[in-house]
């Protein structure tokens, strides 16, 4: 064997270690943990299964809702002659830079007992329970379906309707005919996906369920307030199970076909009934996603809702005296990290996987992706009990740790994918000419996928910003993150405070996400200059 195929062996070897002590053994340790319980018994109780059957039937609930969603205002975009497609983009996409527990704040202050619509309005009832979980689910997991049913309709030809209309096929067979099979296995994965989202999140149910609980909730309760790791470990079993089937369905059901090939885009004509439907329905859902975060806004500047509601930056040096700034040092350090190491383990993973095949790199692009069916929560349990003891245990690095595999798979399937489009002669030519592989990928690789890297970039520092689930149960008094200070105060009822918070985090993700497409922007000029 060459010194450059041993180097390149040794590398997977690496990459092949680090991921089974990052993920795997902390799962499988974490499953050992069950030993000491009564599987059968616990799965059976009459509290377990209330919980099981809640999880479910909110879950199926809140996917029908946002994928239904997701498909009618992904096809007003996609097939209507609309303008401003690009801000309905971004307000649709805003919800994926907060928290999920603060979409259940937000909740709490248009519809709770003293909610700004619930006095406005005078509205009888409260949001707490079944629908109100529901409501926060469809608008934590909508824009994640939203996206990825954009996407597929974007990249549809349209050669194959245009032979119909011609053909003079109705338009209720075209979709039958041509739609339906395009679309059959991709919205399996969107299915999936929102299904799984909703199912593994703690943070709406947590703020907006009442006595309506789920899995999730039960985990964290039993595990943060009862330290029983053994039930906890159960339930995390529990929530794998989805999240496992939903990545074999990606896995297996992936339409891995190269999309080089010319893709006919399509001709939109003005109509002005469905562009008005467009409009319309495009304009209440923007509005219904900005009225929380109005509603934080207001609460930031108001001394006590609803007693008085004068004007004051009172909320805000009381959360900075509290530990907001150190707190926001903390999460500003902890993505930081988890972006640059994170972006760096992928591109070198995803170059080992793409660019050297072998039996080996089929094996290690299949434990990058595993992350993929591993909840948040469960992740975070299985490093807490993993961990323990360990030189790293309460300190930032196991937060960053945990933060990088959890969000691992998204970026690293950006990069392999890239790689996948770039010529793959290039190491190759390099051989030949006797260039290395470390000159071509600073050389050429890098400067080509400098727009992946970004959104790589930008997907780590956002994600890890926002989390709550992954770092639950390893942050101390003075490691936790930002958005944990949510949970703080939502336990307190400091409403004022929580929004404050999770306005924070938003405008520090929004600057994020300007920055990068600026960037991008500058790329694409570059290009085409």
């Amino acid at each position: 064997m060459s010194l450059r195929k041993k180097g390149l062996s040794g590398v997977k070897l690496l990459l092949a270690v680090f991921f089974i002590v990052a993920v795997l053994l902390p799962l499988i340790y974490m499953l050992t943990t069950m030993a000491g319980e009564d599987v059968g018994g616990l799965v059976t109780s009459e509290g377990f299964a209330t919980a099981l059957g809640h999880s479910v039937w909110v879950s199926l609930t809140s996917t029908l809702i946002s994928v239904g969603l997701a498909v009618v205002l992904a096809w007003f975009i996609e097939r209507s002659a609309i303008r401003c497609k690009g801000l309905f983009t971004i307000l649709f996409t805003l919800p994926m830079l907060i928290p999920s527990i603060s979409h259940g704040m937000g909740l709490v202050v248009l519809f709770g007992s003293n909610g700004v619509l619930t006095n406005l309005l005078h509205i009888d009832g409260n949001i707490y329970g079944f629908w109100g979980i529901v409501i926060g689910s469809v608008m934590y997991s909508f824009p994640v379906a939203f996206l990825m049913v954009s996407d597929m309709m974007r990249y549809e030809d349209s050669t194959p309707y245009e032979a119909a209309s011609v053909l003079g096929i109705s338009k209720v067979n075209q979709f039958s005919a041509i739609t339906l099979p395009y679309m059959r296995k991709p919205m399996v994965s969107v299915i999936f996906a929102v299904f799984t989202l909703v199912i593994t999140d703690y943070g709406v149910p947590l703020t907006v369920g009442g006595q309506f609980t789920t899995l999730p909730v039960m985990m964290y309760q039993d595990v943060v307030g009862l330290l029983n790791f053994g039930k906890g470990s159960v339930i995390g079993l529990i929530l794998l199970v989805p999240a496992f089937i939903a990545f074999l369905i990606d896995l297996l059901d992936k339409n891995k076909a190269s999309l080089s090939y010319v893709i006919k885009p399509f001709r939109i004509l003005k109509n002005k009934i469905r562009d008005g439907i467009a409009y319309l329905s495009c304009s209440i859902v923007s509005l219904c996603i900005l009225l929380p975060i109005a509603a934080f806004a207001v609460l930031t500047f108001v001394k006590k809702y609803p007693i008085d509601m004068s004007l004051t930056l009172d909320n805000i040096t009381k959360t900075m005296e509290i530990g907001a700034d150190r707190y926001l040092a903390n999460s500003l350090i902890i993505a930081a990290c988890v972006s640059v190491i994170g972006v760096a383990i992928a591109y070198i993973t995803a170059y080992m996987t793409a660019r050297v095949p072998s039996k080996s790199s089929k094996m290690l692009h299949l434990v990058s992706i595993i992350t993929l069916a591993i909840p948040g929560l469960v992740l975070g349990l299985s490093y807490m009990i993993f961990f323990n003891g360990s030189f790293i245990y309460g300190t930032l690095a196991i937060l960053i740790l945990v933060n990088i595999m959890h969000f691992f798979a998204s970026p690293y399937l950006m990069m392999y994918n890239t790689f996948g489009k770039l010529n793959q002669n290039l190491e190759a030519v390099g051989a030949t000419l006797g260039v290395s592989r470390g000159r071509i990928i600073r050389d050429v690789l890098i400067p080509q996928s400098k727009a992946t890297i970004a959104e790589m970039f930008a997907y780590f520092f956002v994600n890890s910003m926002m989390t709550i689930s992954a770092v639950s149960f390893l942050s101390t008094f003075t490691t936790q993150p930002l958005s944990l200070m949510i949970t703080l105060f939502e336990a307190q009822m400091m409403l004022e405070s929580t929004a404050f918070v999770s306005l924070l985090i938003l405008g520090v993700n929004l600057a994020l996400k300007g920055g990068i497409n600026l960037y991008k922007r500058n790329l694409r000029k570059k290009e085409l200059a």
